[in-house]
């Protein structure tokens, strides 16, 4: 009896693994170009191309806030995953710039959809998506839920010093999502499927090259994004190629097994350079940030959302993300679509 009740071996070894069942995304519909920034900062559309290639972005109207955007995208992603609300076990969602100090715009967003489970916010800027997805990810290998949005939101518009053009041209709004699903491995067949791995770090030391002057209990304090661009680039470039690499060394896999790169939508030069270390062709890297600009932890899911509704990155096919943002935090996530 104790026998024919016991799982068998096979299937008792079978550690789950999360798949990318659905993405989806959202973009506020006012869109600033170069030009009309151009007309209230020191600036034009030809000095923003030429340093980072961006030629627009779009900006939250009043009524989309953070919690709104982000609930807009998770919606995309259910309905792209063929999923109701009610079986969502888990919110897990990245951003930098929340509605407020608490409670989390997880819980917004949580109660907005009408599900149930577990909602919380992580903090890691730009790099949030990947933060967040890999948190995701392993509360599902351990058995801890099912089925779990994770989701890049952001509103930069509202922390952006807007006389400052080093910094107020580079940012933009939007929310990406993408719902995780627990499988077994023996679903993708002989292909491993879904979140190969992910891979975090993070270097305190470098807090100051990128951060937010002000806080809650400090009114004394602007609370501007702040960054040193030349020193930002000088470590990103590195700290992302070595990301990619060792999650394809961690899975026994090179650079040419990569179908897509979907980086962190810095700027153009930033993207290009990784590509260029990563000896990863253009072709192969999704971009964005000509029409998103920096969207944070948003920009990731926001990209890949694009693409796969574009019909280019496809199921099956072989997807490295990485991320580099304040703190320093950066990381990367292997995925097979």
């Amino acid at each position: 009896m104790n026998d024919m009740m016991s799982p068998s071996p096979a299937v008792a070894t079978l550690a789950p693994c999360s798949i990318l069942a659905g993405i989806g995304a959202y973009l506020p519909a006012r869109v600033v170009t170069n030009d009309e920034l151009a007309k209230t900062v020191d600036t034009s559309d030809a000095w923003i191309r030429e340093r980072t290639g961006i030629r627009q972005r779009h900006i939250a109207g009043p009524d989309e806030t953070c919690a709104v955007m982000a609930t807009r995208a998770a919606e995309a992603a259910l309905a792209d995953a063929g999923v109701a609300a009610t079986e969502v076990d888990g919110i897990v969602l990245g951003t930098a710039t929340p509605d407020q100090a608490f409670p989390a715009t997880a819980v917004r967003v949580q109660g907005a959809l009408g599900c149930g489970g577990f909602a919380f916010d992580v903090s890691a800027a730009c790099s949030g998506f990947i933060y967040a997805l890999s948190v995701a990810d392993a509360m599902i290998r351990a058995g801890q839920a099912r089925c779990v949005l994770v989701i890049g939101a952001e509103v930069y518009s509202r922390i952006m010093n807007w006389q400052d053009r080093g910094t107020c041209v580079l940012f933009g709004d939007g929310a990406g999502a993408v719902l995780l699903r627990a499988a077994t491995p023996a679903d993708g067949g002989a292909t491993p499927r879904g979140v190969l791995s992910t891979h975090l770090h993070a270097q305190g030391a470098l807090g100051d090259i990128l951060y937010v002057d002000g806080a809650v209990g400090q009114p004394d304090k602007p609370g501007h994004l702040v960054m040193n661009g030349r020193e930002v680039f000088r470590h990103a470039v590195a700290h992302l190629a070595g990301a990619v690499n060792e999650a394809l060394e961690a899975n026994g896999l090179a650079i040419a097994d990569v179908d897509w790169l979907v980086p962190h939508q810095a700027n153009m030069r930033i993207i290009d350079a990784v590509g260029k270390r990563l000896g990863l062709a253009p072709e192969r890297v999704v971009v964005t940030v000509d029409r998103h600009a920096n969207t944070s932890a948003a920009s990731i899911p926001l990209a890949l959302a694009d693409a796969y509704a574009a019909g280019r990155i496809r199921r099956g096919q072989l997807v490295v993300m990485e991320a580099l943002g304040g703190g320093l935090t950066w990381g990367s996530a292997l995925v097979r679509m």
